[in-house]
């Protein structure tokens, strides 16, 4: 079976033109006013469509487990005139020094990590890069949103390049669980929500569960 790299591979160049915009706008849009300035690190940035609501504040970094989608995150900066320093590097490993980091987004990214050790140890390394009293702001796929109710939480979910289907692997959350993840790492949950684009009349359906947490600053 394809493993997730390899699937984020063979799409990036498709991807690059799928997803050209920033996934969330409006919330990254607040959060550049927000946390005004400061080192940001975009965890799972893909293609780097997710800094460009930061560009003109903020010292950005990015880091993607596909090589392929690092290199159209290169084209998209020269397009859209950002500048990021971007790194290969794994979730559950980062490639960064301890109080690194200002700020963190993670979109669409954690729902990516197999196995709920993995993912545990994923949120503790972003603890650990993130500097005492930094904020981040992460979205996940809810197991609440339509079409995945009484359906497991795990699943392959198809991504179609030209005549060829690739899998990919995904794992729904639900709020209790992404709060507990959270909480274990040492952070603490500021806001837990859907996504600002969502129109239904109840937010725990959205496709998204997004978060905002601070890293305590005693820490």
């Amino acid at each position: 079976m394809t493993t997730n790299r390899e699937a984020f591979d063979d799409i990036a160049a498709s991807w690059y033109n799928v997803r050209h915009w920033p996934l969330l706008r409006a919330e990254l849009t607040e959060l550049s006013e927000r946390w005004h300035s400061g080192r940001v690190i975009n965890l799972g940035c893909g293609h780097g469509a997710d800094f460009l609501p930061l560009r003109d504040k903020f010292e950005l970094y990015g880091v993607d487990f596909s090589r392929q989608m690092l290199m159209q995150c290169r084209k998209y900066a020269e397009k859209h005139q950002l500048v990021a320093r971007t790194v290969q590097g794994d979730l559950v490993a980062l490639p960064f020094g301890d109080s690194t980091f200002d700020y963190a987004i993670a979109i669409a990214s954690y729902h990516h990590i197999e196995g709920h050790a993995a993912r545990q140890q994923a949120f503790a390394e972003l603890h650990r890069v993130l500097r005492p009293g930094a904020e981040l702001y992460l979205s996940v796929w809810n197991h609440l949103q339509p079409g995945f109710w009484f359906r497991p939480k795990d699943r392959q979910i198809p991504f179609r390049v030209g005549e060829k289907t690739l899998s990919r692997y995904y794992h729904m959350y639900n709020r209790r669980e992404l709060k507990g993840l959270l909480k274990r790492a040492g952070f603490t949950v500021e806001w837990i929500g859907g996504e600002k684009r969502f129109r239904g009349p109840i937010s725990w359906f959205s496709r998204n569960i997004c978060v905002r947490a601070q890293k305590p600053a005693s820490q």
